[in-house]
């Protein structure tokens, strides 16, 4: 119930008049977005009931949670909290230890911002790093499976439709050391039975790469060497330019000097 006993309510209704409000909180549903990153699936569900979120409540970014009290198929489940948003669709942030919204300045490097113009800030609102029921959706990571089958989450493998890219990110897939050639190791993809593509392989240490860094290097060699010789070559110059004006300046007064005396006699 809501009772109105200010001066404008009474204005409005009358003396002593209580405005009652009979209108029912609605509750809303928590969307709970869980991503299996060893089977490559990910699936939303969506949770009533207060008392299942409670663990989730007052827990920061990147802990680590229980699943049992979300119901019998997440018994034995930990998940990671990854983020999440707020019902007015605000982001969660790493490193704001709060539950509420807060306005920062935002720079280029910095997460939930993308710079639009180079050299450019911008002050924006992002949630807190904090869980609290204000949230519309959470998002979570399995760190560890349990014991039962989520259908959709965990009962079947989806991989990843392209291989890495970068060389060191290949030898960290396939556990390969540094003798090792990465070319050998490239993720293929069929486009058709005759036809197969591949990445270009990115940071690959080739004898022609090497090459061009030592000619790149002897070239920054050789104009470091040359501009001393120049400069070198400038320093003698200037001094000789230095005498000589030196030299003529003490000609030129001494032909004033004699041209004075001559006319004193």
């Amino acid at each position: 119930a809501i009772q109105l006993h200010g001066s404008s309510s009474r204005a409005r209704y009358g003396r002593g008049f209580t405005f009652v409000s009979h209108a029912r909180t609605q509750v809303l549903a928590m969307k709970l977005n869980i991503a299996n990153p060893a089977g490559g699936l990910q699936k939303v569900f969506e949770i009533d009931d207060d008392k299942k979120l409670l663990p989730f409540y007052d827990k920061r970014m990147s802990s680590e949670v229980s699943g049992d009290s979300l119901g019998d198929e997440f018994k034995g489940y930990i998940f990671r909290i990854s983020g999440g948003n707020d019902k007015q669709g605000f982001p969660m942030k790493q490193g704001i230890l709060c539950n509420h919204r807060v306005r920062l300045l935002f720079k280029k490097g910095m997460s939930c911002f993308r710079e639009r113009r180079k050299g450019c800030r911008k002050r924006k609102s992002v949630r807190g790093c904090v869980v609290g029921p204000d949230l519309a959706t959470l998002s979570l990571v399995m760190s560890k499976k349990g014991e039962a089958e989520i259908p959709g989450l965990t009962d079947d493998q989806r991989p990843r439709r392209l291989g890495p890219k970068r060389a060191s990110n290949i030898r960290k897939l396939f556990n390969l050391e540094k003798k090792d050639d990465v070319r050998n190791f490239v993720v293929r993809r069929e486009l058709n039975e005759k036809k197969k593509k591949a990445p270009k392989i990115q940071r690959l240490v080739t004898p022609a790469m090497l090459q061009r860094k030592r000619y790149f290097r002897s070239q920054t060699r050789q104009r470091m060497v040359l501009g001393k010789k120049l400069k070198e070559e400038y320093t003698k110059r200037l001094s000789e330019y230095r005498q000589e004006q030196k030299e003529l300046r003490a000609a030129e007064v001494a032909k004033k000097k004699k041209e004075k005396k001559e006319t004193t006699k």
